[in-house]
């Protein structure tokens, strides 16, 4: 079983290594990934008694290799079999053998209950970024910036804690949000298909969060209606899946992009043990241009169990309690009560 943590972004921030390692002078040769539609025989692919591809069960999307490319792998589309084999030793390592003295006294447990994966991918790429070339996402447009600076101004990115809601969704147990919940990250990197005539329903482990998602060619949403999750819509391109998602809130915040966020997701089942998976994203008051992301997910080892984040979890309160004894201390040294 899977332990079931709460914890903020902070926190993931610390504990996540990037994956780097001195580069090598042999470097396999630059190619191209496969998209996951170019390695499937759609008449060998599964299907369910209503005759739609069958992507079901529960899939697993851990692993070591970044979503950016890191800076010391500049250039690098792959890594060499010596590379792949350093890392995926240093995370075992860092998973299985008890901390020593270089791991911070705050840390000492982490590795105990996260399961952030020990392998990089099959293919060797050093990102999971597929598009642009470079492996890293584009930068923030002029207009993302001077919102990321407005935030900044009005003490939302540094730690402010007036009340509960200007804390993430994620301390306050709402939502993960997407595309984060489908992103490999420190645990619970999980997600299960259940499909029927004309509906499609994606449960994450990640926060409790589920989406239902028709195929019958509804309209989107009208633009006035707003979701945390957003609204989703799919549809079948032969053996894939395409999962459309947008009229997000704009309480959301993925890497500064909210309300304007548009999501397509391609689920193509590979073999029995493989989905490929392929997210874009895409905001144009956020980012110049799209950007693509794709892995392989497996069968997971386990179903998914609750994510119970309410349930004991003191850490909202916590963050509260702190910010009100900061300020008491301040009214005190200034001469109040």
């Amino acid at each position: 079983m899977r332990p079931t943590v709460c914890a903020s972004r902070g926190l993931l921030a610390v504990v996540i290594v990037p994956l780097v390692v001195a580069p090598t002078s042999a470097a396999p040769p630059v190619a191209k990934p496969s998209s996951p539609d170019s390695r499937v025989i759609e008449n060998s692919t599964p299907r369910t008694p209503w005759g739609d591809p069958d992507l079901q069960g529960t899939w697993d999307y851990k692993t070591i290799t970044p979503l950016e490319r890191p800076a010391a792998m500049a250039g690098r589309q792959f890594l060499t079999d010596a590379e792949k084999s350093e890392l995926e030793k240093r995370a075992a390592k860092r998973l299985d053998e008890p901390p020593d003295e270089t791991v911070p006294a705050n840390l000492v447990h982490a590795p105990y209950w996260t399961d952030p994966g020990r392998r990089v991918l099959d293919d060797k790429r050093t990102s999971l970024i597929i598009d642009p070339a470079d492996g890293r996402i584009p930068p923030l447009s002029a207009d993302a910036q001077l919102r990321l600076a407005r935030r900044r101004a009005n003490g939302r990115e540094v730690g402010r804690a007036d009340g509960p809601e200007d804390r993430s969704s994620l301390e306050r147990c709402i939502t993960w949000g997407l595309p984060t919940a489908t992103l490999p990250g420190l645990y619970n990197n999980n997600i299960q298909i259940v499909q029927a005539p004309g509906y499609v329903a994606i449960i994450h482990e990640m926060v409790h969060d589920v989406r239902i998602v028709p195929l019958d060619g509804r309209p989107s949403l009208a633009s006035g209606i707003r979701q945390w999750f957003g609204s989703s819509h799919g549809h079948w391109d032969g053996a894939t899946l395409v999962v459309e998602t947008q009229n997000f809130s704009d309480k959301t915040n993925f890497r500064g992009s909210g309300a304007n966020l548009h999501l397509v997701e391609r689920f193509t089942r590979i073999n029995a043990d493989t989905i490929g998976y392929q997210l874009t994203v895409d905001d144009p008051t956020t980012w110049p241009r799209p950007w693509t992301a794709a892995y392989p997910m497996k069968p997971s080892e386990g179903p998914i169990y609750e994510y119970a984040c309410h349930e004991a979890n003191v850490g909202l309160m916590d963050i509260l309690e702190v910010a009100r004894d900061e300020e008491k201390t301040i009214r005190t040294a200034e001469g109040g009560k």
